[in-house]
């Protein structure tokens, strides 16, 4: 049975999912619908890009993730649909699938603009419901992609600042997200950090030394650590570290190595 992921800002008090769901229920009966999140924070591109991108890995192949975060609704941003290596994306065009399109290295991305695939009548507020959703439906019932719409070679993308090292061999980075946790995970990969000891100076704070788990530490202590996701986090244990440091999105993240 095909699968249809759902990641939006709509949270749950009122009916837009379930109109989305209700649309992708019509069309395609057989697919298998599992919600990622429905908790981005209101237009939060950054967080919704990087949500999917962590979830995405561990679905199956041909799996069809549709993302509504949608700002720019009704305005002349386009509504996309592509294949990134082995899934397919349905949602707007306005960077919320850079790491997913980034990923892999010649996706191929239409702009839905072929309306026999949309409902109806279109909202000119809730192309989710009316756009997306069927588009995703159709992907699901095995329509190809490029009978969506027009094929697009220029995708909108955040021009991100990517991890590098420093001239004295120190590692410089962001914070890419904050979960509800207030753990901050940076870009800076883990794997750099692989046989070295190290210092990471966050916020106007230094934390020594690369713990393997929350636990290593006392109740309210600091900690770096790899997360999940293989990238350096910065934590606290039993607290939250984005509150106790003020952290969000976008802090430069500096780790000094040393050889042990």
């Amino acid at each position: 049975m095909p699968i249809i992921t759902l990641t939006t800002d709509f949270g749950l008090s009122d009916g837009y999912v379930a109109a989305m769901k209700g649309v992708i229920a019509s069309l395609a009966p057989q697919a298998v619908v599992i919600d990622i999140t429905h908790q981005i924070p209101p237009q939060d591109l950054f967080e919704a890009a990087y949500v999917l991108q962590t979830a995405l890995p561990y679905f199956p192949p041909d799996t069809i993730h549709l993302v509504v975060v949608d700002p720019g609704v009704g305005s002349a941003r386009r509504p996309l649909a592509a294949a990134a290596g082995p899934c397919f994306l349905v949602g707007p065009d306005n960077g919320v699938f850079t790491y997913a399109l980034d990923a892999h290295s010649s996706p191929t991305c239409v702009h839905l603009d072929n309306p026999a695939y949309w409902r109806p009548q279109v909202s000119r507020t809730f192309h989710g419901r009316d756009i997306f959703a069927p588009a995703a439906a159709h992907l699901a019932n095995g329509v190809p992609l490029t009978a969506l719409g027009t094929r697009l070679d220029d995708p909108v993308r955040f021009h991100l600042q990517p991890p590098h090292r420093g001239a004295d061999g120190s590692l410089h980075g962001q914070l890419i997200h904050v979960d509800r946790f207030g753990n901050a995970i940076s870009n800076i990969p883990g794997a750099w950090l692989a046989g070295h000891a190290c210092t990471v100076q966050i916020a106007g704070r230094q934390i020594s030394g690369l713990s393997a788990s929350y636990a290593d530490v006392a109740p309210g202590q600091l900690l770096a650590l790899v997360s999940s996701a293989a990238t350096l986090e910065v934590a606290m244990r039993d607290g939250n570290a984005a509150q106790r440091l003020g952290l969000a999105a976008g802090e430069p993240v500096r780790v000094v190595l040393r050889d042990t």
